[in-house]
């Protein structure tokens, strides 16, 4: 190779690094563009710890810029957001979006004008047996960005109109295992349903089964668990001391009964239980859930005052919850602890900076940090009084909500005006 050569390969090879190190950004950095500014809008970034009016500004699907004032000459596009709220892109830890392959799924994309949401994590809609056809014809296919846990049951989450563990032999651990070792983009983890009426007389094994897989995967996997309507009261405290930290007790606050009408959740009594408290102390995640039968007001009032405060908010919204009474859209849901004592700062972080943490995600996911993907979540906070349901028809009365205005993913808004073709995706 003559020297010339060789001088220009190695600075084209330079220049190829420094562009794979801003994002391929430096081409825009002349002119001083975006490809989108979100305007006037007051942003709330827990992972910034920032509450302030800032403009953010898009190029190449990357949040570019978070200043005080991005003049319109510099953007391609607008959106106004004044009066409204600017927040990372919400992360939904725990939904059901396998429409077709599941009982129970919805589009994920269908939802996003009621939830803002931006990633989503199908929770066990598809075992070892279908986990491809959830990743190949479904996420793919969706703008937005999806993640899953593998159920335990090779079969997936279907619950009619035989649960999936009614046979155990359906928890093949092996199985589970390859499909989260296969999968490492994809896949967080294992998902087990430990409810009397999914389950049977099986006792803590198929949980014991899921946590195995993870071992067995060889990565650092996580057990989401759902817990309701548990057998008994002993079984709930075994299913508490089994999870390591990191797991996931998704319907934490659940007052759902088991099959004889007994309350065998994590407050009894309205006491919480001590493996649950022990349970939270040693760092497993306290995850809503919220779904169509899945919050107690009371439960999560009980937990909450004796030491066990939610870890994330997730909607557990899916064909049948989304129809329900409680509205289990995600901004609905955070909008219910605002009445529980929880600042819009903290219910913001629980949606967003948490669940990103959770799946390991951080820093790019769940905060408006510049060089994260340009994911935003344009909300309105809608003041006015308001009595609000669980889905044990409890209220509590609350002075507003978070409403969806409009919904950024990877820098391309949802809805008009639709975007060309070749838009930055």
């Amino acid at each position: 190779m003559s020297d010339p050569t060789r001088r220009a390969w190695l600075g084209g090879a330079a220049l190829a690094g420094a562009l794979a190190a801003t994002g391929g950004r430096a081409f825009a950095d002349a002119p001083e563009t975006f490809d989108l500014v979100i305007k006037g809008g007051e942003v709330i970034d827990p992972s910034q710890s920032l509450r302030a009016k800032r403009d953010v500004g898009i190029r190449f699907g990357i949040v570019a810029a978070l200043e005080p004032d991005i003049p319109v000459a510099r953007a391609k596009q607008t959106i106004d957001a004044s009066g409204k709220l600017v927040l990372p892109g919400l992360v939904d830890l725990h939904a059901h979006t396998y429409p077709y392959g599941s009982a129970i799924g919805i589009p994920a994309d269908e939802t996003v004008p009621f939830s803002g949401v931006t990633t989503v994590v199908s929770a066990g809609d598809a075992g070892a047996n279908n986990i491809a056809a959830l990743r190949r014809h479904i996420a793919a296919q969706t703008r937005t960005r999806m993640f899953a846990f593998v159920h335990i049951a090779n079969n997936g989450l279907s619950a009619f109109p035989v649960a999936e563990l009614y046979n155990i032999d359906n928890a093949q651990v092996d199985a589970c295992a390859l499909a989260i070792a296969e999968n490492p983009d994809f896949v967080l983890g294992a998902k087990v349903r430990m409810s009397e009426t999914v389950i049977f007389k099986h006792g803590a094994e198929p949980l014991r089964r899921a946590i195995q897989a993870c071992e067995r995967s060889g990565r650092p996997a996580k057990v989401m668990v759902h817990i309701g309507g548990v057998e008994t009261a002993d079984l709930m405290s075994r299913i508490l001391d089994l999870l390591r930290p990191g797991d996931i007790l998704t319907h934490c606050y659940s007052g759902a009964p088991n099959t004889s009408g007994q309350f065998t959740n994590i407050v009894q009594d309205g006491k919480l239980l001590p493996a649950a408290l022990a349970a939270k102390q040693r760092g497993v995640v306290f995850d809503i859930g919220h779904g169509g039968g899945s919050f107690d007001f009371t439960v999560a009032e009980a937990a909450i005052a004796q030491g066990a405060p939610p870890d994330t908010i997730s909607s557990d919204l899916h064909v049948v919850s989304g129809n329900t009474p409680g509205m289990p859209f995600l901004p609905v849901v955070m909008s219910k602890f605002l009445p529980l004592g929880f600042s819009l700062e903290q219910v913001i972080a629980m949606a967003t900076l948490a669940p990103a943490k959770v799946i390991d995600r951080m820093p790019k996911l769940g905060t408006l940090q510049v060089g994260a993907p340009g994911d935003v979540s344009v909300m309105e906070w809608v003041a006015r009084p308001l009595s609000m349901i669980d889905t044990r028809n409890n209220r509590r009365d609350g002075t507003g909500f978070l409403a969806p205005v409009q919904t950024v993913n990877n820098g391309v808004p949802f809805g008009r005006p639709y975007q060309s073709p070749f838009s930055v995706r």
